[in-house]
């Protein structure tokens, strides 16, 4: 953080901007560090039109002027942005071209996210939750301000689509994201859709006595039998929750295939080989919990959150078990 600029400040002035009003505070924490202070005299300019938005300002103090070029060479002084306002937030989440010039109305300081030689690349590598709570923000004000967000994200902005991909795809394992689950698969489900979550009941056991690299190689083990699935299937999603739990998504799909999905499921995970906990008699078990949409309710995301509480119960009462979320009563 830089040092000329108290850390409540700084804080203060970060939360002012949209992109940041999903974060935690340790994430908060982590853009402060990688931001630029600005400092600019009177008439000096901030941006010029034409050029790419890589990244955007919130005002400290001083005042800047948004001005467009008329003809005859004049120009047309469209907004000013005064202390505590954001500039330039929305041209930074679609990666577009700046249509205008900004230009310092009186002596002023701002803060630039992100600071100069960083991009929204980098910020992934870095600290993928965070920059995708900011992606997943961007595409809310994306998708707020415009109609056509769908267009844009896949035709204009290639930066928004790549990191997208990132947002919605586990980087460990290549999975469909929980964020996936909670925000965009809703969109493509059809009755009956079944969803089956899978936990494996000794990961914790094998992490122990053979290293975090072995949890690894069965997570990697685990997603290609998911994989597969929906693989042979020819539909639906494989999809990491958290952790060691794990789910496939099946459209067009009743209790019973369902039922004869998991039963696959289970037995390819107590199949997997992990190198390193060969010859020495590990195997794994698994807990698995399966609901169908709408039979066992028409609410989504309240099916999904169930349906993971079974899980747990599955696990919790000694795992090797299959449960099936028990359909809400209808109202009459």
């Amino acid at each position: 953080m830089p040092a000329s600029i108290d850390r409540a400040e700084l804080m203060a002035l970060l939360k002012k901007a949209e992109l940041f009003s999903n974060l935690l505070d340790d994430d908060l924490s982590y853009v402060a560090e990688r931001i630029d202070l600005v400092d600019l005299d009177a008439g000096q300019v901030l941006f010029a039109k034409g050029e790419k938005a890589r990244r955007f300002f919130i005002v400290r103090s001083g005042e800047i002027g948004i001005y467009r070029a008329e003809e005859g060479g004049t120009e047309r002084e469209m907004a000013r942005y005064v202390a505590g306002d954001v500039i330039g937030d929305f041209d930074f989440a679609i990666g577009s071209a700046l249509d205008a010039t900004a230009r310092a109305g009186a002596k002023a300081e701002l803060v630039a996210f992100p600071r100069g030689g960083m991009c929204m690349q980098d910020l992934a590598k870095e600290k993928p939750d965070a920059s995708a709570r900011i992606l997943l923000r961007s595409l809310s004000m994306i998708s707020s301000r415009l109609r056509s967000t769908q267009r844009l994200i896949s035709e204009n902005s290639p930066w928004v689509r790549e990191l997208r991909r990132q947002i919605y795809t586990d980087s460990s394992t290549g999975l469909w994201s929980r964020a996936f689950l909670d925000e965009e698969l809703h969109r493509n489900i059809e009755r009956s859709t079944a969803i089956v979550m899978v936990k494996p009941d000794r990961f914790k056991e094998l992490n122990d006595a053979h290293g975090h690299s072995a949890g690894d190689e069965a997570m990697a083990l685990l997603s290609g039998i998911l994989v597969g699935e929906t693989e042979r299937l020819g539909r639906g999603w494989a999809l990491r929750l958290r952790s060691n739990e794990t789910a496939v998504v099946v459209p067009k799909c009743g209790p019973d295939d369902a039922t004869a999905i998991a039963r696959r499921l289970s037995s390819a995970i107590a199949a997997m080989d992990v190198s390193s906990a060969r010859g020495t008699g590990f195997s794994f078990t698994s807990s698995l919990s399966l609901a169908i949409w709408p039979e066992d309710g028409e609410d989504w995301r309240r099916l999904v959150e169930d349906a993971y509480g079974v899980l747990t119960k599955a696990w919790r009462d000694g795992g090797d078990r299959l449960y099936r979320l028990k359909p809400r009563a209808r109202r009459a």
